[in-house]
């Protein structure tokens, strides 16, 4: 079996180790090469990865063939140096019957390629806001995994650790992939239907250890962020006493519903400035506010630099330490551009 990975310049080099090491310890249990792989770019030149390493494509995308899988691996601002001529290549390999996939911000350029139309994909959190801005009538999924016909998506480095670990299993048996995971002490196989975890804002806790009605108080903010609710609504909704689902909510994740409230605002905001060109009224609107000023003056007072501050290249990592200094924010902005 042939897996090919496309790259584009900063791709996340920990989801293309983490797709390869699995099937090369399975060639070496098993004693042969069940799984061969290669690394396609759009031109024959090195790409530079998000740890500013350089890999060497095998081949450029215009001569791909052979291949049973191909999957795209690229930072969210990924685009195709050859509009044309590369997406086409792509819709050519769909219809030789090619499974398409991808990885991480690679769904960005999958569906810039017109190759997710009525498919679900999995989307990281940290992109999900600019991903449904840009396509939304692409089924956007909080799964860990998705896999809808001959389109398979990973929203980050434990992921495709796991859909390869279920490829193994798939092509040599249970005991295999079994043997696969422990040689890499990976804890845990997830299910189908894994969710992603996500952190508390500001807070050492992830969402999935919060109890129910923290829980859905999040839901509903995050269901309502272009439309924001009144904090003593959502009590209401919740069949609590404003006063006390202010404790509860306060205990649970260090801060006031309000202020998370705006924060987990000002976070989809920020999505949309680093990974979209939409104008930041557009932007503003979309996470309720009726002016852009407003956001501007609570975006800096929050992140540390103004919203068309970090669209200027270079601007954010001139920033680094500035950002990062005990704000999760900037750890966050440090994790989705480097890590996922």
């Amino acid at each position: 079996m042939t897996l090919g990975f496309l790259l584009f310049p900063g791709f996340p080099m920990a989801c293309l180790t983490s797709a390869i090491e699995p099937l090369r310890a399975a060639n070496e249990i098993c004693g042969r090469r069940e799984f061969r792989w290669i690394l396609l770019a759009e031109t024959a030149r090195p790409v530079r990865a998000s740890a500013e390493l350089r890999f060497e494509p095998d081949m450029p995308l215009a001569e791909c063939r052979g291949v049973d899988q191909l999957y795209l691996l690229s930072p969210p601002t990924g685009r195709f140096a050859d509009p044309r001529h590369s997406p086409a290549r792509l819709r050519w390999l769909d219809r030789t019957g090619v499974v398409l996939g991808a990885f991480s911000g690679g769904i960005f350029p999958l569906a810039r390629a017109g190759l997710m139309e009525g498919r679900g994909c999995s989307v990281h959190w940290c992109y999900e806001a600019a991903f449904r801005a840009e396509f939304p009538d692409v089924r956007a999924s909080e799964q860990v995994i998705v896999k809808d016909g001959r389109r398979i998506t990973a929203s980050g480095a434990g992921a495709v650790f796991d859909l390869m670990l279920r490829l193994v299993e798939e092509r040599l048996g249970r005991e295999c992939m079994t043997e696969v995971a422990c040689w890499f002490q990976h804890p845990c196989l997830h299910g189908e239907d894994a969710r992603q975890r996500v952190p508390v804002a500001r807070s050492a806790s992830t969402d999935d250890a919060l109890s129910p009605v923290v829980r859905e108080a999040i839901r509903l903010f995050e269901t309502h962020l272009e439309d924001p609710l009144r904090i003593g609504d959502i009590a209401a909704a919740l069949g609590l006493s404003g006063r006390h689902f202010e404790r509860v909510f306060k205990r649970e994740t260090g801060q006031s519903p309000l202020r998370y409230y705006r924060l987990m605002r000002l976070s989809k905001a920020r999505q949309r400035v680093l990974y979209t060109n939409a104008p930041l009224p557009e932007i503003a609107s979309s996470v309720g506010y009726t002016r852009a000023g407003p956001m501007v003056r609570h975006y800096a007072e929050v992140f540390g630099v103004r919203p068309q501050d970090e669209r200027r290249p270079g601007q954010v990592w001139a920033n680094r330490d500035r950002l990062g200094s005990g704000q999760q924010s900037g750890r966050l902005l440090r994790a989705c551009r480097d890590g996922l």
